[in-house]
């Protein structure tokens, strides 16, 4: 039987040693955390991603939001089917209500 101390493992300890653990160990370990300690947590999308709301996205990341490739948002903007909310620089941004429509009207 191993001594058992009352030294506390600290967050820094615990990332050390999950370096040290292989890899199918490390994912076993995450899988055993995310269905053990959230099992009863629930949260909404609000409660996760409401912060995000009114912040605007990148052209990258309205593509992504939008499940189509960079060059295709390119075209639905220069076409006119999809408008910027602002540009900075040369950096087009987009609002999450624009591309919330937007994907609407295309399923």
């Amino acid at each position: 039987m191993s001594d058992v101390t009352n030294q506390t493992l600290t967050a820094d300890d615990l990332f050390f040693e999950m370096k040290r653990m292989p890899e199918a160990e490390r994912i076993r370990f995450f899988t055993l955390l995310t269905g053990n300690a959230f099992r009863d947590i629930d949260f909404s999308h609000d409660q996760v991603f409401g912060h995000l709301q009114h912040e605007p996205f990148s052209a990258a990341e309205a593509a992504e939001y939008l499940e189509i490739s960079l060059p295709t948002l390119r075209r639905h903007v220069q076409s006119g089917k999809l408008v910027p909310s602002h540009v900075v620089g040369r950096n087009q941004m987009f609002s999450v209500q624009v591309l919330r429509a937007f994907k609407r009207s295309k399923s």
